[in-house]
């Protein structure tokens, strides 16, 4: 679907619109494991990792308006050749619209956005950040509530919706966001 021309336009297009260094990394982990979900669902992985990637282009430009979120980036997405599902994903994975998650596309950016706040986290306060990163240490703050407070664990907990246990998901994006380390410089 996208190549990898494509793919440089749109990390051009989100370094001119995101300023902020750690949510550019949000959007490139949550891109690595959206597609890595993609291959083990069978789903098509470049429109998946994109959809991942770009979600949070107008995060900057809509000023904290969570109302505005997602609007602006699906147009955004669209203008850079994003298909009507990915931008329809980009829309509804701000519950702020109320608009139903129908899609597999749907519901797994919904689910991995939370998902790689919380890991990112986790690598944070880690001695050895994402390499010493395993799945039981995630489940660990995942349980904790405290910890991350801000991260929608019941969001996270949706994976269930595209046919994945909670252990599985935190598993997976686990290993996504360690192949891209040092992208990330965690």
């Amino acid at each position: 679907m996208k190549s990898k021309l494509e793919r440089d336009a749109i990390l051009d297009s989100i370094h001119d619109n995101v300023q902020d260094k750690n949510m550019v990394r949000h959007m490139l982990a949550t891109e690595a494991i959206m597609r890595t979900l993609a291959k083990r669902l069978g789903e098509n992985e470049e429109e998946w990792g994109i959809t991942g990637l770009i979600h949070d282009i107008d995060i900057e430009l809509v000023e904290g308006d969570m109302s505005s979120h997602g609007k602006l980036g699906a147009d955004i997405a669209q203008e850079l050749g994003a298909s009507d599902a990915m931008a329809h994903a980009i829309l509804c994975h701000n519950e702020a619209h109320g608009i139903p998650r129908e899609t597999k596309l749907d519901k797994a950016l919904f689910c991995a956005t939370p998902l790689s706040e919380l890991i990112t986290a986790a690598a944070l306060v880690s001695p050895d950040k994402l390499s010493g990163l395993t799945t039981k240490s995630v489940m660990k703050c995942f349980r904790e509530k405290s910890f991350a407070s801000g991260v929608k664990r019941e969001q996270v907990a949706q994976c269930q919706e595209i046919g994945l246990e909670l252990e599985e998901f935190i598993a997976l994006g686990v290993e996504a966001i360690k192949k891209i380390s040092s992208e990330l410089e965690l």
